[in-house]
């Protein structure tokens, strides 16, 4: 019997993007997939984004399809909704993949994030990349998803969902990978946060930058299959 894998995007994308990658673990797992609030053309929620918010959708979603002690793949975002879940509720997940998922969040780094998400400069300067948004997230307004996305990185700036004592806590199996071309994600943080998992281990992707669209998705499901299996 195959195992069930549940697949978590990452901040302003959708399910559709993953959609290639849990076709090519058909084979090994049966594979979920599912969008946060607000995202992939879900309702925008009239509060603020906030990882506890996109893990009750998780929860929700494992609990309604009966698969509590699924195995997680978690990119970006999606992986630190996975680690929150891991840490503030046990036995909801059981093994956790992440690439590319952010640890640093401090003051600095989320507000240079979060300016990255300015609706007015990426229709200005990406226009490709702004008509993909409104797409993706219709019949949703893509600018509020990036606007609330900002605010939450902000208030991750400013109070962590996942202290550095919150890792060293969480009894899951974890792997933390990331690309060695990030721009977003720095080894050293992944490393770092590597070292506090109590049952951790660690993957850098060699040739690889942060947008999900530019890993190798061949290398990644293999990477898959070995840890999972």
């Amino acid at each position: 019997m195959k195992q069930s894998i549940l697949i978590l995007h990452g901040a302003i994308g959708s399910s559709v993007q993953l959609e290639p990658f849990a076709d090519m673990l058909k084979d090994s797992f049966k594979p979920y997939l599912l969008n946060f609030s607000g995202h992939g053309g879900k309702p925008v929620p009239d509060g603020q984004f906030s990882i506890e918010l996109f893990a009750g959708d998780v929860m929700y979603f494992i609990s309604k399809n009966r698969l509590e002690g699924i195995n997680v793949y978690g990119y970006s975002m999606g992986g630190y909704v996975a680690l929150y879940i891991a840490r503030n509720f046990p036995g909801m997940i059981n093994k956790i993949f992440t690439t590319a998922t952010k640890f640093d969040w401090s003051k600095e780094s989320s507000l240079k994030e979060s300016k990255l998400l300015d609706p007015l400069k990426i229709s200005e300067k990406l226009p490709a990349f702004a008509v993909e948004l409104e797409k993706r997230h219709s019949p949703e307004d893509w600018k509020i998803v990036l606007n609330k996305t900002a605010r939450m990185m902000i208030e991750l700036g400013k109070n962590k969902t996942l202290k550095d004592e919150d890792f060293s806590q969480i009894e899951n199996t974890v792997l933390v990978s990331v690309g060695d071309r990030d721009k977003m994600v720095s080894i050293e943080e992944t490393v770092d946060v590597y070292r506090k998992l109590r049952n951790g281990s660690l993957y850098i992707l060699p040739d690889t930058p942060h947008p999900i669209e530019k890993i190798n998705v061949e290398r990644l499901v293999n990477e898959v299959k070995i840890f999972f299996n």
